[in-house]
């Protein structure tokens, strides 16, 4: 079991560290960080979007997507008709043109990471990465005591 715990923690940190250094060398040419990119690649993939949606979409935290919006906004990659949190976010064409460029990028990346995997080996990889993913998000999860209160 113990085996199977080092394996495991060990090949996820170095996937989510692997991770980070790809999108740090190959956004650098975009002058983006990473969640300006998960930004512009989900406004390109799916339209416009709120603020709220790309929290849900990047698994990132209000603050976090709110200052990728401000960089983004100001440096004329997204519109949005106010500043409200819930005015959809459009992409001008600087925006669409990078958002393009980045999800070309990253379709690169998915394919030569996954090289050698046939089509069937891919999907039982994410099926598994998805169950373990959500125990693990349950697992976290802050849990209410018979009291009311949460336990950590």
């Amino acid at each position: 079991m113990q085996q199977r715990f080092e394996t495991f923690t060990v090949l996820i940190a170095k996937i989510s560290r692997s991770i980070r250094r790809i999108k740090a060398e190959e956004m650098s040419e975009f002058h983006l960080k990473g969640p300006h990119v998960s930004c512009l690649y989900y406004l390109t993939q799916l339209g416009p979007l709120t603020a709220g949606q790309l929290c849900d979409r990047c698994e990132e935290d209000k603050a976090a997507v709110s200052r990728s919006l401000e960089y983004l906004e100001q440096n004329g990659y997204v519109t949005r008709p106010d500043k409200r949190y819930r005015s959809p976010l459009t992409l001008t064409e600087k925006g669409q043109e990078t958002g393009r460029a980045i999800a070309g990028k990253i379709d690169r990346l998915v394919e030569a990471a996954s090289e050698g995997l046939t089509p069937e080996q891919r999907q039982v990889m994410y099926d598994a990465l998805t169950c373990i993913s959500g125990h693990l998000e349950r697992l976290a999860a802050p849990r209410k005591s018979q009291n009311g209160e949460t336990d950590l």
